[in-house]
């Protein structure tokens, strides 16, 4: 077998141009196709980072995908908003460790809006659980402050102490500037590559303070908070005067647990809840719902790749095949000199085995080197986190999938130079 391995080196090396254009066509589909499953994998984990660490999103009454989309893609808008009351009730639950308020609706820019509190700097986590981080500057201390993401802070310039400006409504070009109440950038985040890159961040107040007198001077009517001291009060036998103003109500609301054990009656609690319709969803659960509706596409982008690594082969077939014609005369004289019609037949299967060989080694190569070249780029541009962790388990099948079929593929030219004859290689043909 050592013989005829080094035969067809050398036999590949004779027709060192065509084979080369043979391995990289095959290089470059399987570069394609570990390029594609790797940002797959990466764009499914990236999914999975986005939100970290809450145990619920309570929004008003919609489906578990519309509400994570909004409240947390910043895609969409809500069907409407929840109460104030409905907040302050689940927020006071004993079994609740913390929650976080989110108003949406407004834009800067093209870029969404979201009316918070301090507990979204304090409390709301991605990634590994890990915690936002400040590149520049302070969170938001009063109600003329805002915080923006990296990704604005990038595409638009900003640095601490500009003045900007927010629109009602999520479009590009919006004609209802609040002109009268402008905003100073207290802070800029980190890159995260989640939508908090995409965001400008304000207080509730600033929020109610800038749609008091939307819609023609109207006031934004005041809510009382109730103190019930049960999630499953929804009467409210317990309400007491409200302290001061609030908003009449918000987008949505992230809520952390103290323990796991309560999560589940909880998120059916809020479900049932009688006062108001709600919807309360478990964000990893709400992630592969999300994930099955664009799971689609992604199978249709590997089934693309998948047939550009077939016609790689195809390519590979078609080259052997072609230079089968002109060969003859090299089989005749193997045979002459005392190879069977077995070693002509092994040596066509090894050099098929040895381009495709070649040709999956380099393109597993490269696409490892530019996913590791651009691993920074696609994080910070597009959220894709990727392990880069060199060739793995998915490669090596890979690598024994396409051989393989490149073996099959090379059984036509070896079967047909097994046909050959001594008197057909040597015979002058005009």
């Amino acid at each position: 077998m050592k013989p005829l391995i080094g035969l067809a080196a050398r036999s590949l090396w004779n027709r060192r141009g065509s084979a080369a254009l043979t391995v990289f066509a095959i290089a470059i589909s399987v570069m394609l196709l570990v390029g594609v499953e790797t940002v797959r994998n990466g764009a499914r984990e990236s999914f999975a980072r986005t939100i970290s660490g809450t145990d619920l999103i309570v929004g008003a009454r919609s489906g578990p995908v519309n509400l994570l989309l909004y409240s947390v893609f910043r895609i969409g808008d809500a069907t409407t908003n929840v109460s104030w009351q409905s907040f302050e009730l689940v927020s006071r639950h004993p079994d609740v460790a913390w929650t976080i308020p989110i108003s949406l609706g407004d834009s800067h820019r093209g870029y969404r809006v979201m009316g918070t509190n301090g507990d979204y700097f304090r409390h709301y986590r991605y990634g590994n659980r890990q915690a936002l981080a400040l590149a520049a500057g302070k969170a938001f201390e009063d109600a003329h402050d805002a915080v923006v993401g990296a990704e604005v802070a990038r595409q638009l310039g900003y640095r601490i102490g500009d003045e900007i400006m927010i629109a009602h409504g999520i479009g590009e070009v919006s004609f209802a500037e609040h002109g009268d109440h402008p905003f100073r950038i207290a802070g800029i985040l980190g890159p995260t590559g989640t939508p908090v890159d995409r965001t400008v961040h304000v207080s509730l107040d600033a929020i109610a303070g800038i749609h008091e007198d939307w819609q023609g001077g109207t006031r934004a009517i005041a809510a009382e908070p109730r103190h019930p001291h049960d999630i499953d009060d929804p009467e409210g036998a317990a309400a007491e005067e409200a302290a001061r103003p609030a908003l009449a109500g918000i987008t949505a609301f992230l809520v952390g647990m103290r323990t796991k054990d309560s999560l589940l009656q909880m998120q059916r609690a809020l479900n049932e809840y009688r006062a108001e319709p709600l919807t309360a969803v478990i964000p990893g659960v709400a992630l592969q719902q999300l994930w099955q509706i664009v799971n689609v596409a992604d199978r249709a982008l590997f089934l693309v790749a998948t047939f550009v690594v077939l016609a790689g082969l195809i390519g590979m077939l078609t080259a052997i095949l072609t230079s089968l014609r002109e060969r003859r005369r090299e089989m005749a004289i193997l045979r002459s000199v005392g190879a069977r019609p077995m070693h002509v037949f092994t040596l066509l299967m090894l050099e098929a085995s040895l381009l495709a060989l070649a040709g999956v080694v380099l393109g597993i190569t490269a696409a490892h080197a530019a996913l590791a070249s651009t691993a920074q780029l696609l994080a910070s541009r597009f959220g894709l986190f990727m392990e880069m962790g060199g060739p793995g388990v998915y490669d090596l099948l890979l690598a024994g999938a396409v051989v393989s079929a490149a073996v099959l593929a090379g059984l036509v030219p070896a079967w047909l130079a097994y046909r050959n004859s001594l008197a057909d290689g040597l015979t002058i043909r005009t």
